[in-house]
């Protein structure tokens, strides 16, 4: 039986090793003033817990797909194949770590303490020993994963099959936040999207995360982009990583809609556009083009917020990915020859601040 086990597991790894190509998919996000942009995805599974796919092709997949670290997080409450697969919590992060290593993907080692509601599932980063964590009482989980050092966040806060009617957060979460145990959010999971995350966030001062909770291939669970959480560092590391964490410099990313603090958001945008700079000299009744160029994998929707003072500009723009949009300006006043500069008022309907609001911007132009 044995033998037939580890026969199935080196076809699976095989099997799994020969769909990837050779190519890595670079993610072009720019980095912002001060800071590296590191895009990573802190919420993951295999077969040692309920996933269908060997740990070391959760890195082979984040190394094709573009990503800087991971954390493969299997349940430590939940393993349907342990029939099959029986051993510790810690043998999944092993077994991936030196494939990790030798791809420079930054591997975190985690494990998601797998509770009803309340407090629900909690994933705990940067973890020394998984199979501490498993204990009858949720709270001695908790206190364990905090004497680890671990960074925890709250997985999919509104998911459905434990708050089907309204995302509340609950005194257990309060209990964790005043402990010091609970430090972060998903604002995504998988596919969901959980507004009230943002809410909490903001209130509560929590990191927001981004994470694509995958059990099975990537590629079969996402038609574009996976969620990941943006995670602005002062070095390309672990430490690097866990630093930005606790210090809240992160922004959630899925299906082209961004979430978080406006200083990160408003500099994201800045850095991934270039508008022309040569003075147009715009003048009463004179229609002047120009040129919008976006160097990023992000398409941003703009919406007029509020009217230019002395010529017209389009309502809605689309800056699409590694495109470059022209702009019509229209003179409307004889006073906009003697402008320095045109200010066009904007907000980013896809990049969202805590307050839940959109991300305004101005575009400037130079005018003589």
């Amino acid at each position: 039986m044995i033998k037939k086990l580890l026969s199935a597991l080196i076809l699976l790894f095989v099997v799994q090793l020969g769909v990837f190509s050779q190519n890595r998919q670079e993610i072009s996000i720019p980095d912002i003033p001060g800071f590296f942009t590191m895009k990573c995805d802190f919420h993951m599974h295999t077969v040692f817990s309920d996933g269908n796919v060997w740990p070391t092709f959760r890195v082979q997949e984040a190394w094709q797909h573009g990503l800087d670290a991971i954390s493969i997080t299997d349940h430590i409450e939940y393993l349907p194949h342990s029939q099959d697969i029986d051993a510790d919590h810690n043998r999944s992060f092993e077994i991936a770590k030196p494939l990790a290593d030798q791809l420079g993907i930054i591997l975190i080692q985690g494990s998601e303490i797998t509770r009803k509601m309340p407090p629900g599932h909690l994933n705990a980063l940067f973890i020394k020993n998984a199979n501490l964590l498993e204990r009858e009482d949720w709270w001695e989980a908790c206190l364990e994963a905090k004497e680890q050092g671990a960074f925890v966040f709250w997985n999919h806060p509104g998911w459905k099959a434990q708050q089907p009617d309204t995302t509340l957060w609950w005194k257990e979460h309060t209990r964790l936040l005043e402990a010091g145990i609970m430090n972060g959010i998903e604002v995504f999971n998988h596919h969901d999207f959980y507004p009230e995350a943002l809410t909490w966030a903001k209130e509560r001062n929590l990191t927001v995360m981004a994470n694509s909770d995958v059990h099975g291939t990537i590629d079969m669970n996402f038609e574009s982009f996976r969620p990941v959480t943006l995670v602005f560092t002062n070095e390309r590391s672990a430490k690097g990583i866990r630093q930005a964490l606790e210090e809240r410099r992160t922004v959630a990313y899925f299906d082209g809609q961004l979430a978080g603090d406006r200083k990160f958001l408003s500099p994201i945008f800045f850095n991934s556009i270039k508008i022309a700079n040569k003075a147009i000299g715009l003048k009463n009744h004179e229609v002047k083009r120009i040129w919008v160029h976006n160097n990023s994998d992000i398409s941003y929707k703009l919406k007029q917020r509020q009217p230019s003072i002395g010529f017209s500009c389009p309502s809605d723009i689309t800056l699409g990915a590694h495109q470059t949009v022209l702009l019509e300006l229209t003179g409307t006043s004889d006073q906009v020859i003697n402008m320095g500069v045109l200010k066009m008022y904007y907000e980013v309907e896809n990049l969202q601040l805590l307050s839940g609001e959109n991300l305004p911007i101005v575009l400037e132009v130079a005018n003589k």
